[in-house]
């Protein structure tokens, strides 16, 4: 008998068996539990009772309250009340059984609803308690309330974002959230890794503003070089330039039709270029024959390369120095990238019904174990969908008990 796709066993993922109590709320910790749940971790959901901020922010319009339905794929989904002492020992009961609780409170929270680290972790000592916040748990910035906007102020992305003598921006994507979010998985893995060779659990401190900080490596380098050599730190803002103005060309030019971005890095991607752009008198122009030359002379390559790009349409432009090597892609419009075939061949976005809403393009997680087949994307739950499903599951909780608790406003 031929096995039907219904019959067929289920993708599982490295974490298999892995248990995650989720608090996260937004973008920061749900991010890093998503990433746990497309691992394989069975993710429960802990919401209030009205909901978690993302989730409730489709009241204000459908395009806010998508990110819920990206961020929160193949989770349970339950509701809990933890300012009701039985809500505090329904979460203390769920973490007895569990591998990792997470969340992304502010700190002291979860301490002052006596349900902190200290608390859970000598009921479980091998749970793995994750937190997840702006400015972590220490230092003179700890109580400070965060948002991605105040961690990209207080992180110097936002005085490195737009261009000289102009007023400073922030960066579009969330990067603080979904850095930190990142670093929070990572920090997870880990532990996850030294729970299983050794039984320890852990508490990890893991603050957006340390997990944005690398990223700022080339913008910080000249500050550090200006420091040692005494002299006139370069701007802070480049504008679309390479942060710490060590390349040239490195820009977006543009075109007849939209604009591209460009960057020669080697020498061989500045002859691809000039073979393209048909200059080779460029070649031997002492002004642009080594690379310390043409960032001396940026201004004017910039202008070299601009008045080409300007002769061409962009997909013609952008074949042409493909075709010979050089580093460069158009600028796409965020419809152009989520209707692109690429990420859904690749398995990294999924059109997925999600109830009451339609189609959704939702994202899977960037982690493929290419030995493996991904785990099927499924659309986040309904608030509560499984109150009786995770809390029938420890022991005393019947049918009856549940619906008392949800009468009260327990869960």
């Amino acid at each position: 008998m031929t096995e039907s796709p219904q019959d067929a066993p289920r993708p599982t993922g490295p974490l298999d068996g892995v248990v995650v109590v989720d608090l996260g709320q937004i973008y920061n910790a749900p991010y890093a539990t998503l990433l746990l749940a497309l691992a394989g971790a069975q993710v429960i959901k802990v919401e209030p009772i009205a909901g978690e901020i993302s989730r409730t922010r489709r009241l204000v319009n459908l395009g806010a309250g998508i990110a819920f339905y990206m961020l929160n794929s193949n989770k349970q989904c339950v509701t809990l009340n933890l300012k009701d002492p039985r809500g505090q020992r329904l979460l203390t009961e769920l973490t007895d059984r569990a591998d990792v609780v997470v969340e992304n409170f502010r700190p002291g929270v979860m301490k002052r609803l006596g349900v902190g680290p200290e608390v859970l972790r000598a009921r479980n000592p091998r749970l793995i308690y994750a937190s997840g916040s702006g400015y972590g748990q220490t230092g003179v910035y700890r109580d400070l309330p965060a948002m991605d906007l105040t961690v990209q102020a207080m992180t110097g992305v936002v005085a490195s974002t737009g261009f000289p003598e102009e007023t400073p921006l922030k960066s579009g994507p969330a990067l603080s959230d979904f850095l930190g979010g990142i670093h929070l998985y990572g920090a997870i893995t880990t532990a996850l890794y030294r729970q299983a060779r050794t039984g320890e659990g852990a508490v990890l401190d893991v603050a957006m503003i340390d997990s944005v900080l690398p990223a700022l490596m080339s913008n910080i380098g000249p500050f550090v070089a200006a420091g040692i050599e005494g002299r006139t730190p370069p701007p802070e803002r480049t504008g679309n330039r390479q942060g710490g103005l060590a390349e040239s060309p490195y820009n977006i030019y543009p075109t007849k039709d939209g604009h591209l971005a460009l960057v020669c890095i080697t020498e061989q991607h500045w002859l691809g270029l000039v073979a393209v752009m048909d200059r080779p008198e460029l070649l031997t122009d002492p002004r642009y024959a080594t690379k310390l030359g043409r960032i001396a002379a940026m201004d004017d390559v910039d202008a070299l390369v601009a008045d080409w790009t300007r002769t061409q349409d962009t997909e013609q432009a952008f074949a042409g120095l493909r075709a010979a090597g050089v580093v460069c892609a158009p600028v796409r419009s965020l419809g152009d990238v989520i209707a692109d075939p690429y990420f859904r061949a690749r398995g990294m976005i999924r059109d997925v019904e999600v109830e009451t809403i339609g189609t959704l393009p939702l994202m899977h997680s960037p982690l493929h174990f290419a030995d493996s087949a991904r785990i099927p994307l499924e659309s986040a739950r309904g608030l509560g969908a499984d109150n009786e499903a995770v809390y029938g599951g420890l022991p005393g909780y019947s049918s009856d008990l549940l619906e008392t608790y949800r009468a009260e406003g327990v869960i």
